[in-house]
């Protein structure tokens, strides 16, 4: 694979993209339950078009209560980065996944072996938010040698010629972080999101997502006229967290995508 080759991750979204599909990605933070890997399954068959699975971490400082409530209960559990690779590699869900982790663990595991790891069970990309563009080269071409996507975050403060040059770097989506803060459910997503989503994709063909602070079905909905698709984190884990099991993960994610494809 050539570094410039879009990984099957990136081609399966820009699909979905182009014909029209409002692409939904739920967040799990894997083995904050035992039952984990059965909610990304229910996702799965909720319409969910990507996973984005979380690595425990015990810092995980773009992350709000909710999902470092989350992530702790998956560390007391004994939660490693390399059961978690294995178990969603097992798990063959059929949808583009996502790992979502922080540098330390990619580091500590050696980025050839990180990005091989992952591409072996079949994980198609990585969000390392916490390693910036500027030391992102060894990394990203280990990555791009395993054919595993980094995804890049471009947020409201981002100047614009930042803006373009993590475009151009990004691979899978951009992440478009819909406010600034640490993630969290928000009542509104104000003025923040359309912006930075418009800014996004002045500078990229790939599909334009947005993350932090969509909670409801009518905030995915609202996201998705100007964005290619949503990320749903925390209020899908403060669910898990209140209700625990699949059905409760099915719901929510069944009606996020009911309201996706009725407007």
């Amino acid at each position: 694979m050539t570094p410039h080759a879009p990984p099957a991750f990136e081609a399966v979204l820009r699909a979905r993209r182009d014909a029209g599909r409002k692409l939904l990605i739920p967040y799990v933070m894997a083995g904050m339950t035992e039952d984990w890997v059965e909610v990304l399954e229910a996702v799965v068959v909720a319409g969910a078009d990507a996973v984005e699975v979380g690595i425990p971490f015990s810092d995980p400082m773009m992350d709000g209560p909710v999902i470092q409530e989350a992530s702790l209960q998956a560390l007391q559990r004994g939660t490693t980065p390399a059961a978690v690779v294995d178990a969603v590699g097992e798990a063959q869900l059929g949808v583009p996944i996502a790992v979502m982790t922080y540098y330390n663990l990619v580091f500590r595991a050696g980025h050839r072996r990180m990005a091989r790891s992952l591409a072996a069970a079949g994980i198609g990309a990585a969000i390392v938010p916490d390693l910036p563009l500027e030391e992102l080269g060894p990394w990203a071409t280990e990555a791009d040698d395993a054919g595993v996507a980094t995804i890049l975050l471009v947020a409201p403060s981002t100047p614009e010629d930042r803006v373009a040059r993590i475009c151009a770097r990004s691979r899978g989506f951009v992440y478009a972080v819909a406010r600034m803060g640490v993630t969290g459910e928000r009542v509104s997503l104000g003025p923040s999101t359309g912006d930075v989503v418009t800014r996004a994709r002045a500078a990229t063909d790939l599909p334009v997502c947005v993350g932090v602070g969509i909670s409801t079905p009518a905030q995915a909905v609202e996201a998705c006229r100007s964005a290619d698709g949503v990320i749903v984190g925390s209020a899908l884990v403060r669910r898990l967290l209140e209700h625990g099991g699949p059905d409760a993960a099915r719901d929510l994610v069944a009606d996020l995508r009911a309201a996706l494809d009725r407007a």
